[in-house]
């Protein structure tokens, strides 16, 4: 059962960094071609820009959430790593709790958010709602959460190779 939990979770993680992966892709194309179009071109593009911004605010909540799971995330531990081990270990439960109450403000406030902004539309994107383009705060709130619980019940993951399938299909065939 850990073992799936941990492949499922390995899966998610890779999903977050492909999609925080082409985001950053997608706007290193998109922005020169807005300044192309302005200074080259002379008439400016509308939709650059703000392709750019929604694209920052995916890559930022699936980035945080995959860097949360990789341990990379931005951490103040110089007082906690002076405590006394058992000090350490309730310090590490609460810090876990704070992160999944963050995680759930992001999905119940963002859900609300989405929902409040839906029937209107991005200026410069008229086919895109607006709710549409807020819904990675709570999508990413929720991937947050489950690598929150994956910690609190697994462990920390920061340290295990994240295994390949063809490597696990490779070993359990050969069991």
């Amino acid at each position: 059962m850990k073992n799936t939990l941990l492949r499922i979770n390995d899966t998610l993680y890779r999903v977050c960094i492909g999609i925080a992966g082409l985001s950053v892709l997608i706007m290193t194309l998109i922005i020169p071609w807005g300044i192309f179009a302005r200074y080259i071109l002379g008439s400016g593009s509308s939709w650059p820009e703000p392709t750019a911004i929604l694209l920052m605010v995916v890559f930022t909540f699936f980035g945080a959430a995959a860097s949360y799971r990789a341990g990379a995330h931005m951490a103040v531990s110089m007082a906690v790593d002076r405590m006394p081990l058992q000090v350490r270990r309730v310090a590490s439960v609460v810090v876990q709790m704070l992160m999944a109450i963050v995680a759930l403000f992001m999905i119940f406030k963002g859900f609300k958010l989405c929902a409040t902004t839906w029937n209107q539309f991005v200026g410069e994107l008229p086919f895109l709602r607006v709710g549409i383009s807020y819904l990675p705060i709570p999508l990413g709130g929720l991937v947050t959460l489950v690598f929150v619980l994956e910690r609190l019940l697994l462990g920390d993951q920061s340290h295990r190779a994240v295994m390949r399938f063809d490597v696990i299909e490779e070993s359990e065939g050969a069991a």
